[in-house]
């Protein structure tokens, strides 16, 4: 079996900050409860994590105790779930993804100019629930072109419409959709910069350049994470079979059947495999999942391995983003004398060893483009 992983693949900043939050957050509080509502990240070995450590994650701010801590998850949340915590004097931490706040703030501005609001995204992301939540008279949400027909819009050629995107949306499936509004109003603005989030952007267009090169695509991830789905869905669209799996535990041999024989009888000895992972799946699950490769199909019959030969990285984007820490967290952090000028998110490249994956990767720089930035 010849492995290739993906260059970027998991964890983005947004979940690096979200995560790190609620990490630093069980630091400075110890002795104290920590809520968050919803699920901080969609992956369940992160929330699993978490609940280990004491973490109790809540559906409605009313399950919170007054006067608890409360993390509001990456995905962001509405004004009136940011007054209902306010009304229970919870001191609110908000792990909020910049990017989704992005979102947030052009739909309230875009509300406030009067426009009629197309939130193209999955009415029951939470992502979505929460941006709708800033402008809900405004805003109508479409999930496909069949539901362009429905809408609601006082004159399709009006210059007061606008669209905005879920930020972990295919750009594949948001361009078909988006194409579809502008046929059927001409005016429709586009939002000042793409919604779509640079690393789901990024995840994806790695995959859509290397995929045709191998027999299978591997994404570990969650099955309720929404760029997860997308990225097998990526792979589907340029002809080649791609699995979601958890974990290692979810790995199933027929997946490689159809592989040709290439000299070593077929099937999965003879695969060529793409290893990626959603923006919300822990590097260490990557890394455990391409140890087991390795281990059942890496070199015949006991063969040595050779780097060069089983396992490789194709850096298609090299990332490098930094975020700040939310206001309230900071304001902790100086409550127990710590300096939060010195604490920054920062997401860099991966430590490729040996021991962590198996074989040490040979590295491939495909990279069209250069570091995501300082956000």
């Amino acid at each position: 079996m010849h492995i290739v992983l993906a260059n970027p693949r998991g964890f983005c900043a947004g979940v690096h900050m979200a995560i790190d939050v609620v990490d630093q957050v069980l630091d400075l509080h110890p002795e104290k409860p920590v809520y968050v509502y919803h699920e901080i990240v969609h992956n369940k070995h992160v929330v699993h994590r978490f609940k280990d450590r004491g973490v109790t994650f809540v559906e409605e701010v009313s399950e919170v105790p007054e006067g608890a801590i409360i993390v509001f998850s990456a995905h962001g949340v509405s004004p009136a779930v940011r007054e209902e915590a306010r009304q229970r004097n919870l001191t609110a931490v908000d792990a909020t993804c910049p990017l989704v706040t992005k979102v947030h703030s052009e739909a309230i501005r875009y509300a406030r100019q009067g426009y009629e609001i197309l939130l193209v995204g999955h009415a029951d992301h939470q992502e979505v629930v929460g941006t709708r939540g800033e402008a809900p008279d405004a805003i109508q949400v479409v999930e496909s072109p069949e539901d362009i027909p429905r809408l609601k819009i006082k004159d399709p050629n009006s210059s007061k419409i606008a669209y905005l995107t879920q930020t972990t949306l295919s750009t594949d499936d948001a361009e078909v959709i988006i194409t579809a509004l502008k046929q059927a109003f001409p005016n429709i603005k586009d939002p000042p910069s793409s919604d779509i989030c640079y690393a789901t952007t990024n995840r994806q267009q790695a995959v859509r350049q290397i995929a045709p090169e191998v027999d299978v695509v591997l994404v570990v991830g969650s099955k309720n994470s929404s760029n997860s789905v997308r990225l097998t869905e990526i792979s589907a669209n340029v002809g080649v079979p791609a699995f979601l799996l958890d974990d290692v535990s979810e790995l199933k041999d027929d997946w490689f059947h159809h592989v040709p024989d290439r000299g070593h009888g077929g099937g999965p000895w003879d695969a060529r495999v793409l290893l990626t992972a959603g923006a919300s799946a822990p590097e260490d699950l990557v890394a455990e999942l391409c140890r087991e490769l390795l281990n059942r199909w890496g070199g015949k019959h006991g063969a040595s391995l050779h780097a060069d030969k089983t396992l490789e990285q194709r850096d298609v984007f090299n990332e490098d983003t930094e975020f700040g820490l939310p206001a309230t967290l900071k304001k902790l952090m100086r409550e127990k004398g710590i300096d939060p000028d010195s604490r920054r998110i920062r997401v860099g490249n991966y430590d490729l060893t040996a021991e962590t994956y198996g074989a040490a990767p040979k590295r491939v720089a495909l990279t069209v483009g250069g570091a995501a930035g300082t956000r």
